[in-house]
């Protein structure tokens, strides 16, 4: 099952989190959210299992 472990805020961000996370070896991928007027939030998601790993990660790598 996938799992929400972020969530970024435009596409450019998102696209930017994904693939640092794809470098470290994770499967992820990124999904709209929310949209509203000019604001998009995307979820970056992951395998369940996966979840406290890429959480470690994202701190490690300053993004959370």
């Amino acid at each position: 099952m996938w799992t929400a472990v972020y969530v970024a805020s435009g596409l450019e961000q998102a696209t930017e989190v994904e693939k640092q996370l794809q470098a470290e070896g994770f499967l992820v991928k990124k999904r709209l959210f929310v949209k509203e007027e000019d604001e998009e939030l995307y979820e970056i998601l992951a395998p369940e299992f996966e979840a406290k790993d890429i959480q470690a990660v994202l701190y490690d790598l300053g993004i959370i």
